[in-house]
């Protein structure tokens, strides 16, 4: 699958980076098991292009203007932070999460690549003593949940993938309306995009980029 095929405006050396993640990670994963055995050989899209959907939003929102601060909270292989970091040099970003070996992999990938917009570390998001404009996410923990561990981090809003039924009654709906109401955040204040807008493939169905401004 080519990125280029949904970012037209990508640059050669853009989609040179896009085109070494899948033997980078092919290579990694065969040592230290970040990406799951079954989920590798769909790696462009069920990892590189689902966290481009965050790419989508933000360029509709026209929000990662150079210099922006972004941090990626539980980052695992370095999604959706790394294709994010591919996708706009020129924002900074810092891919946080609590196991050691995912964050070894995340700073191999980011280096071979020639990242220099990239930080990994090993933490927890609630140890982390900066301020971010922007906190990105895919889907690491209940949202209820997920809200307090980086509240006062940042300075804009929380850009989540999650799936799931957002019809009333549903799980995602549900899930929610428990997060505005156990955080005080209007939920009409949340923005709920499909990430089949973008991207016409079965695998996206019921996923969504959920936008949480502060």
């Amino acid at each position: 699958m080519m990125i280029k095929e949904f970012f037209k405006d990508i640059t050669p050396e853009q989609q040179e980076l896009f085109g070494m993640l899948t033997p980078l990670y092919e290579d990694w994963n065969s040592k230290i098991n970040v990406v799951s055995r079954k989920d590798i050989d769909k790696l462009q899209l069920h990892h590189v292009l689902h966290s481009l959907a965050i790419a989508k939003f933000a360029q509709m929102a026209e929000i990662f203007t150079p210099g922006t601060k972004v941090m990626d909270v539980g980052t695992g292989g370095g999604f959706p932070g790394i294709p994010l970091a591919i996708m706009f040099p020129d924002v900074d970003f810092l891919l946080v999460d609590s196991i050691g070996k995912k964050i070894k992999v995340v700073t191999e990938v980011a280096g071979a690549l020639g990242l220099k917009n990239v930080r990994a570390v090993k933490a927890r998001a609630e140890e982390i003593d900066e301020k971010f404009d922007f906190i990105v996410s895919r889907a690491v923990t209940d949202l209820g949940n997920f809200l307090p561990w980086v509240k006062g981090k940042y300075g804009k809003g929380v850009i989540y993938l999650k799936g799931g039924d957002l019809n009333p009654g549903g799980n995602l709906y549900q899930e929610l309306e428990n997060a505005a109401s156990k955080c005080r955040i209007e939920k009409k204040k949340m923005t709920f995009c499909p990430i089949e807008m973008w991207f016409a493939d079965e695998f996206f169905k019921e996923k969504y980029v959920i936008y949480i401004p502060k």
